[in-house]
């Protein structure tokens, strides 16, 4: 009997997208998604009860323990055996690049196939998959993206887990694509290029926000999610950088921010 294939996809938004795309294609194959984001906050270990205590300290986010329990339901089915496992990544994707890294370190020697998005292109004119989450179903489906699944060679699993652990014993808050490779990253990475976006006047910290984003993704890379550089803002505005009106820079639809007068 052929072994039920498991779909493991490190963003909410990737499986999504790819269980309508499954469904469309009358497959019944199981999609499971990790919820956490291993591209930032302590991975050695990678404890919950510690990641969420970093979150509330340098994000100023509480609750993110929440996940733990869709998280322990995650790991539970993505090292399940007697299934054909089939992980999904763009290594574009610091998101997605920590989740398979984690995932495959705790896999030891156990089969797996890869479907790795980082050259697959995705529309007309050419736009590179930053993300599985950011390819439409209808796209994921229409292709067969699935059909682009290898397995992972010895030398490939050793290079990913020789990566992790050198990732795992820096332990640094965040993890970011540079040179198209997974690295080490202080805190502050974000700090020059939001800065670059206030100015003297008050400007919504959406808007800042927003254009910091654009710019990472015309660098074809998806680094960041918003409420980390929400975060940082913040942190801009205790240090005396920057200027806010509003709670929070969390709130960012009704926060506003510019440069000190």
């Amino acid at each position: 009997m052929t072994p039920a294939v498991l779909h493991v996809v490190f963003t909410p938004s990737g499986a999504g997208s790819l269980r309508v795309a499954l469904e469309d294609a009358g497959r019944d194959d199981k999609v499971i998604s990790l919820f956490d984001c291993l591209s930032f906050g302590p991975i050695n270990p990678p404890d919950m009860s510690l990641r969420s205590k970093w979150v509330e300290h340098e994000l100023g986010r509480t609750g993110w323990d929440d996940i733990d329990r869709d998280s322990d339901t995650f790991w539970r089915e993505a090292l399940s055996p007697g299934r054909r496992m089939v992980a999904w990544l763009s290594r574009r994707s610091a998101m997605e690049y920590a989740g398979f890294l984690e995932w495959l370190w705790r896999m030891g020697d156990s089969p797996s196939e890869v479907i790795d998005l980082s050259e697959v292109t995705i529309s007309r004119p050419p736009v590179l998959a930053m993300g599985l989450g950011m390819v439409s179903a209808d796209t994921i489906c229409r292709k067969k993206l699935w059909d682009l699944a290898e397995p992972l060679q010895a030398t490939a699993r050793q290079r990913y887990r020789d990566l992790w652990q050198r990732l795992r014993s820096e332990n640094a808050p965040l993890r970011v694509i540079e040179g198209g490779e997974l690295v080490s990253a202080p805190i502050s990475f974000f700090d020059t290029r939001l800065m670059s976006y206030v100015t003297n006047d008050w400007q919504k910290v959406a808007m800042v926000i927003g254009q910091t984003l654009v710019a990472e993704m015309d660098d074809e890379v998806l680094q960041v999610g918003d409420f980390v550089l929400a975060a940082r803002i913040d942190a801009m505005v205790q240090s005396g950088r920057l200027e806010i009106q509003g709670k929070s820079a969390l709130e960012m639809h009704d926060s506003i921010v510019r440069l000190p007068q």
